[in-house]
């Protein structure tokens, strides 16, 4: 049986820095310049953006903002390349779902908005191409909030 070995990262040097930066993972910088695409996309159809990127232990959601009619509204914003595999609205599945509806339920709690008050979950789907935007309002719906 081997012992597993840590390798232990060189020291940096003074150029580093720069280099990290710009040696980003490829589906990161991807996903990053679907997400400004979304934004851009939800803003200009009336859409206020609250928060971006909202991370807790239980989860993570990429957009939450409000409409003209006060509702707050929980945005996944998914990017797929093909439409192999269902493409990006069937990413967002069951365990997907719950996972926002967690993260979305410690979002009211922290800000401490009434679970009463109108939320809706809604999806952005987006494939490669510019008009290639599908948003999905009301794409699930959640039968428990924890």
């Amino acid at each position: 049986m081997k012992r597993s070995e840590r390798q232990t990262p060189a020291p940096k040097t003074a150029g580093d820095e720069s280099l990290e930066s710009k040696t980003a993972p490829r589906s990161k910088t991807v996903g990053d310049a679907a997400e400004e695409r979304a934004l851009s996309f939800l803003q200009a159809r009336g859409l206020t953006v609250l928060t971006r990127n909202y991370r807790c232990r239980v989860g993570e959601i990429d957009v939450v903002a409000r409409d003209n009619d006060a509702t707050l509204i929980f945005i996944e914003v998914r990017y797929r390349k093909t439409s192999r595999y269902g493409g990006a609205a069937a990413s967002v599945d069951r365990r997907k779902q719950q996972r926002i509806a967690r993260a979305a339920s410690h979002y009211l709690q922290v800000h401490r908005i009434n679970q009463a008050t109108p939320c809706r979950f809604d999806v952005v789907a987006m494939g490669p191409g510019a008009a290639n935007i599908d948003w999905i309002t009301g794409a699930f719906e959640v039968e428990s909030w924890s």
